[in-house]
């Protein structure tokens, strides 16, 4: 990516009832970051406690940089869900600072159902998820995060990381049907003019 020359980072005021993070010395390098990379957050959040984020396109190592950039400076205390496996040691307790929940993925633990028991134990909870679950070429998306907003009785809010603006785009958060097909639909509607890092992978 190239870097731009330095400018004043917009970044929306945030509602409150929010999670935030509350760590200043991440918010700085976050709104420092955007401000060398030339981003900026377009759109505001909703005054919501709990809903399920959807990231996308996803095409290029930069969408992780840009998105973490964009999160640190927003204090959004956002979350993701990783492999138990990978949280040992002081990785683990800096991964978990980041946000992420472990869950175990097997045949007799269901992810979904972790993942809604975490809403359901928190008062507070943002949970991030690219549906695309890869940087490759995809026809369809994954369908945990629609399983984990039906089961938690949250919304789905979509945020386009757009290359072509240098921003991330902040869409209108939508209840999830009974019709994962209709949702799925009217979701990627919103992406279609969001420019990705590659669009020939879109």
């Amino acid at each position: 990516m190239d870097f731009s020359t330095p400018t004043e980072v917009i970044v929306p005021p945030m509602p409150a009832r929010l999670p935030r993070r509350g760590r200043h010395f991440l918010q700085r390098l976050g709104r420092l970051g955007m401000r060398l990379m030339g981003w900026r957050i377009e759109g505001a959040f909703p005054d919501l406690e709990k809903f399920v984020i959807i990231v996308a396109p996803h095409t290029s190592n930069w969408d992780f940089i840009a998105a973490l950039f964009c999160d640190l400076a927003l204090d959004l205390d956002a979350h993701f869900l990783a492999k138990h496996s990978i949280f040992v040691g002081p990785f683990g307790t800096w991964l978990k600072s980041l946000g992420g929940i472990p869950v175990v993925r097997s045949a007799s633990h269901n992810v979904v159902a972790q993942a809604a028991g975490e809403f359901a134990r928190r008062e507070r909870m943002v949970l991030a998820i690219a549906p695309e679950g890869t940087r490759r070429k995809v026809e369809s998306w994954k369908s945990g995060y629609w399983h984990i907003a039906r089961a938690a009785g949250v919304p789905v809010l979509p945020v386009g990381l757009d290359f072509a603006k240098r921003a991330a785009v902040i869409g209108t958060p939508r209840l999830m049907t009974d019709s994962l097909a209709d949702d799925e639909a009217a979701l990627r509607q919103f992406f279609l003019n969001v420019t990705p890092k590659r669009p020939e992978l879109r």
